[in-house]
């Protein structure tokens, strides 16, 4: 069993996220400072967000936790960023002008799509992964699994090898990043049912080689 640290930045859906990780055998340990993670002895760090950007980088910011999430993926140890908590990672993000933490280059911008595609991008998509071999990808179909979305705006990376998996909708985007021990996604795994808990499965599997 992994201890994964949980961050509630206050604009998170803390429970599911809890009860995903509790339903694939990991230990799940909710934190709200940088010495909650130290203490928690944990083995991978999860930052799920969900609502404005702004707020969920604000909160990390107060807490002193962006430091925390900087340092751990500097440190190539387990990382998985939901929704917001992908969003956060790069420079700059077009909702609200927030600059964000800044780990990876890259925007957040939002859909610019024709009117028959309704904005937010909402409900379930197909998603493809690109990265060959990823253990967040383990079980899963590379040609593509349906996941839940949620969103408005999705991140652009200036570098292509960091992209994991691609969605489309009036075009491509891209649905998750990962490089090293580092993973994030548009989509929530929490709502995907039983392929969303694939993911979490993965992700603590990566977790408990510490």
């Amino acid at each position: 069993m992994s201890t994964i640290a949980v961050i509630d930045n206050g604009i998170c859906n803390l429970r599911s996220v809890t009860k995903a990780l509790e339903a694939v055998g990991a230990a799940p340990r909710v934190v709200h400072t940088p010495a909650e993670v130290a203490d928690s002895g944990a083995t991978g760090l999860v930052l799920p967000g969900v609502g404005a950007l702004r707020d969920c980088v604000a909160a990390l910011r107060e807490a002193k936790l962006d430091a925390t999430v900087r340092d751990w993926i500097a440190a190539d140890r387990p990382f998985l960023g939901v929704c917001l908590g992908m969003q956060a990672l790069f420079e700059h993000s077009e909702e609200g002008n927030v600059t964000g933490l800044g780990i990876f280059r890259g925007r957040v911008v939002r859909f610019r799509r024709p009117s028959e595609f309704k904005i937010p991008h909402m409900g379930w998509n197909t998603v493809r992964f690109v990265q060959p071999g990823s253990p967040l990808a383990a079980g899963l179909a590379p040609e593509g699994e349906a996941f839940y979305f949620v969103h408005s705006y999705y991140c652009a990376p200036a570098e292509r090898s960091l992209v994991l998996a691609e969605c489309d909708y009036g075009g491509a985007f891209t649905a998750a990043i990962g490089r090293g021990r580092c993973f994030a996604t548009q989509f929530h795994p929490e709502k995907s049912q039983a392929k969303g808990l694939q993911i979490y499965r993965n992700f603590a599997a990566v977790a408990a080689k510490g």
